[in-house]
């Protein structure tokens, strides 16, 4: 049976202008960086995919790596963009990456034009796609000149394999050095990738006022820190957990005590709000109007479903964002 998209998908997303562009992102976004790789349950993944698209999720969140094995998300994608999405193809924002290791050799990862370019021919042919529209670069590569980087993801416009470029992870003079080159080259760069969570506030220092004098919106990554930031590791670490795969970045001592208390005070202020942690995590990040999206990673509809009812009570008083820095500051 074809899908069908829902007919009023639009109707209760909100969609955030993405710095001095033209471009407008969904306040939630779907990140593809686990749940989607070869190990995976392909019917799982299109089930999640259907459901984000339903709900008005239009961006699509990928990088060369995401697996695992590195790759695999791509192909994954791709599959499903073939068999349901193929007719909605303008109605999404696809973005890909490149930076870290994909292949042996010195041409492998970093940053130079050779691997850049190679790289984002590889995920074109993975999601069987002709361009994305918006490509990264995953990391700042402290041995290759910055020139050659940002004249990389220019040409990758200029050829018109991306429609946009971004910067991922990138510290706050180099994304303004970045955000000046590409514009040498007649480019905006339109985006940072940034991870950023009440667990994780880097980005508060000068990257996000960096970002808004350069016009570039933020989306970010990890808002939920790795799933921490949630109600599943309160009564221990679930078998089906982050926490609990031999994969990933989560790891079973990042689940420590201190952070559990944390997380018990933020559940009993969440509570009160009338909604989940989750939930609580994700206006929060979104609080700040520099902050166009927030990527999610989710390993069943249900979750992707709580993270979208975020949306229906995403303001704070005064008062709870004090209450909140107390418990954080703890």
């Amino acid at each position: 049976m074809n899908y069908l998209p829902a007919k009023n998908r639009y109707g209760s997303m909100q969609y955030n202008r993405c710095g001095r562009s033209g471009l407008l992102l969904p306040a939630l976004s779907l990140g593809l960086w686990h749940n989607f790789g070869e190990v995976d349950v392909f019917e799982n993944c299109r089930d999640i995919l259907k459901a984000a698209f339903d709900a008005g999720i239009t961006h699509f969140d990928l990088a060369n790596n995401y697996g695992p094995p590195p790759g695999s998300a791509e192909e994954t994608f791709g599959r499903i963009l073939k068999k349901d999405f193929s007719a909605y193809r303008d109605e999404m924002v696809i973005s890909t990456k490149a930076g870290y290791l994909m292949w042996p050799g010195p041409y492998g990862e970093w940053g130079s034009k050779k691997y850049l370019l190679a790289s984002l021919d590889q995920s074109l042919r993975r999601m069987k796609l002709d361009y994305v529209d918006i490509f990264y670069s995953h990391r700042l590569d402290p041995q290759t000149p910055l020139e050659e980087t940002m004249d990389a993801l220019a040409q990758a416009v200029r050829q018109g394999k991306a429609l946009y470029a971004g910067i991922s992870n990138y510290p706050a003079d180099e994304t303004l050095k970045a955000s000046k080159l590409l514009g040498e080259t007649g480019n905006h760069c339109l985006i940072h990738q940034a991870s950023y969570s009440m667990f994780n506030r880097w980005v508060e220092d000068r990257l996000l006022d960096t970002l808004e004098s350069e016009g570039m919106g933020c989306i970010a990554f990890s808002p939920l820190a790795q799933g921490l930031l949630t109600d599943r590791y309160l009564k221990g670490i679930p078998h089906d957990s982050r926490a609990a795969k031999p994969h990933g970045f989560l790891k079973i001592d990042d689940v420590s005590e201190q952070k559990l208390n944390r997380i018990r005070s933020l559940k009993a202020l969440a509570d009160r709000r009338g909604q989940s942690i989750a939930q609580m995590a994700l206006a929060w990040v979104l609080r700040d109007s520099r902050i166009t999206s927030v990527l999610v990673g989710v390993s069943r509809v249900e979750q992707m479903e709580d993270n979208l009812n975020m949306l229906s009570n995403a303001d704070f008083s005064k008062e709870e964002l004090s209450e909140i820095e107390d418990i954080l500051a703890d």
